[in-house]
């Protein structure tokens, strides 16, 4: 929050009350708290990031207070956990920090890596054995950070800036903005190996900017992103063209992620869509005032966050005249369950065995693409 709060949510149960992992006081820490910038979770750790440059760690398993604390001199610009393990690295200024335990569990600073240019977007490599290996996007050039080779850059063309990052166990795959006077060269993601540092494959041909890519949680050989030009394209790694491109939002994609058959991809005019990769359709929606920030789901719930922009509003303070601005400004998390335990008879879908006596078509202020559809 900007309050300096940062909450634990367990969405398993839902009269679950978030304990505060509260930031530890200093005797001098009199006055408001800065704001939290960042938060990554995992199996086992919690991290935040401070607008002062602090970043705190906590254990899943062990009370309220950080396990670990350390300090950037600057504004800190990414955050990245490994998805397993206890890995955490940011990015401040020009250098990347990566913080670990070692075998007794002390924590210290495994690597500090020095870079050229600041960094917009940093991700921890997935099932590294060893060391931890790093990517990060600095502009128009990204760097594969690893401790034997501290320096190496995996791809860098000058003036054409890296506008979203991903990345799975052996790959990384990122959005470039190309010159947008070279009509013969529009915007594409590009797919690199991280063991061989060659590129794989170039991608799509948009004259807008890819916005978000999501490669880690995507089915083997697939891949799929969201672009400023409203659309969601699914590409197949072994073919060039996409898959499937849909027409989702009114204002740019800002954040997708997809599996077997479905994608679910979130818009900056603050929509959440379900769709059904197979058929091109539109399962459903829902609607918040504020951009989509996040989405996540796996196959029995989804979690999405519509994050302002204005983090302090006129009217978000106490001391404010005017407080009707307050709630509205605030952002929202859901979280959706798909599938409740049902019975066998009743996981057939609603549509297939619904009588049409009563139409159900507007359920809980989601617009439901079948009116026949039951939530």
């Amino acid at each position: 929050y900007t309050s300096g709060e940062v909450r634990l949510w367990d969405t398993r149960t839902w009269d679950y009350t978030a304990p505060i992992l509260e930031p530890v006081h200093g005797p001098g820490d009199a006055g408001p708290q800065p704001h939290v910038s960042f938060v990554r979770i995992n199996s086992s750790l919690a991290v935040a990031a401070y607008e002062d440059g602090t970043i705190s760690v906590w254990s899943l398993m062990f009370g309220r207070e950080p396990i670990h604390r350390y300090q950037h001199n600057q504004r800190i610009q990414a955050l990245a956990l490994g998805s397993e393990g206890a890995t955490v690295a940011t990015a401040s200024g020009f250098e990347v920090k990566v913080e670990s335990p070692d075998d007794r569990g002390f924590w210290q600073t495994t690597e500090t890596f020095e870079i050229q240019k600041l960094v917009n977007f940093l991700n921890v490599v997935p099932g590294v054995t060893g060391s931890p290996v790093t990517v990060a996007a600095a502009e128009d050039v990204v760097y594969l950070l690893k401790a034997e080779d501290p320096g190496k850059i995996l791809h860098s063309v000058y003036g054409q800036p890296v506008t979203c990052l991903d990345v799975s166990a052996h790959g990384a795959a990122f959005g470039v903005k190309t010159f947008g006077w070279l009509l013969n060269e529009p915007n594409q993601v590009l797919l690199y190996n991280l063991e061989t540092s060659q590129c794989l494959k170039k991608m799509g041909n948009s004259m807008g900017d890819f916005t978000c890519v999501n490669l880690r949680n995507s089915p083997p050989n697939m891949l799929v992103t969201g672009n400023k030009d409203r659309r969601v394209r699914v590409f197949d790694l072994r073919k060039s063209d996409s898959l499937c491109s849909l027409y989702a939002h009114q204002l740019g994609v800002s954040a997708v992620q997809m599996d077997d058959w479905k994608i679910v991809s979130g818009g900056e005019e603050g929509l959440v869509c379900v769709w059904d990769q197979r058929m091109g359709t539109k399962l459903w929606e829902m609607h918040h005032r504020h951009p989509v920030r996040h989405v996540w789901f796996n196959s029995h719930s989804l979690i999405t966050a519509n994050i302002p922009d204005e983090k302090t509003p006129r009217g978000a303070s106490i001391t404010d005249d005017d407080l009707t601005v307050h709630r509205k400004q605030r952002g929202v998390i859901y979280a959706y369950e798909f599938s409740v335990d049902q019975l066998a008879v009743e996981s057939v879908l609603p549509i297939c065995r619904s009588s049409y006596d009563e139409v159900t078509g507007y359920n809980y202020n989601i617009g439901l693409a079948v009116p026949y559809d039951n939530i």
